[in-house]
Formats: structure tokens, C-alpha cells, sequence
């Protein structure tokens, strides 16, 4: 089952946009494959939802833009993660992974 916009939640897209950044700069597009392309194609981000979660990210200060080619030749920007970025992914995985073990464990209780 591929998951869309309405299947993610506002702060759960935010989460796997900085990990997407977490080990290089990428722009928006590429953002959107690695995510497909980690997920197995089961997260597929529109751009319309992509691009607003880029900028709500770079408003609080946890991603930085800059503009840069890409493989292709073309100008985009570029995105990363800030320190104040990376401390909040941190935050937000733990913080995740402690709902999916409850939420594991109530389903494991059937």
C-alpha cells in the first residue's frame, strides 16, 4: 500500500524530511525519491505537500536552503539540516518509536 498526503501526518512528514537530509543536502525533488526509494515505493510525498513542509522547516531554523546544481545542470535549492534541526529529529525518532512500541503492543494484545 503506497501512502499519500492524507495518510501522513503533519509532523510525521516533517520527521522523515530531516532524516532524509540527515546524512546530505538534497533538493526537493530528490528529497521526495530517497523517501520512495527507502520506503520500498510505499511513501510517495507529493510536491504539494513536500515543498510547504520544506519551508515550515527552513522558517523554524531547522533546515537551511542554499542554491546549488543539480546532477543535471539545473539550479534548485538545497536543503540541510541545522544543529537545531538535527537535535529536534533526534527528539521527534524517539519520540516516535516510543508511540510504534505502544501502539505495537496494544495491537499485540487481540
Amino acid at each position: 500500500m503506497v501512502t499519500s498526503r492524507a495518510d501522513l501526518l503533519q509532523g510525521t512528514l516533517d520527521m522523515l524530511v530531516m532524516r532524509a537530509l540527515a546524512s546530505e543536502p538534497l533538493h526537493g525533488y530528490a528529497i521526495g525519491q530517497r523517501l520512495k526509494l527507502v520506503s520500498g515505493g510505499r511513501l510517495s510525498v507529493p510536491q504539494g505537500s513536500l515543498y510547504p513542509a520544506l519551508h515550515r522547516l527552513e522558517s523554524q531554523g531547522l533546515l537551511k536552503a542554499d542554491w546549488g546544481s543539480t546532477a543535471s545542470g539545473r539550479e534548485a535549492r538545497f536543503y540541510r539540516l541545522t544543529a537545531k534541526g538535527r537535535r529536534r529529529l533526534e527528539t521527534e525518532v524517539a519520540g516516535w518509536r516510543e508511540m510504534t512500541t505502544a501502539i505495537s503492543l496494544v495491537l499485540g494484545q487481540a
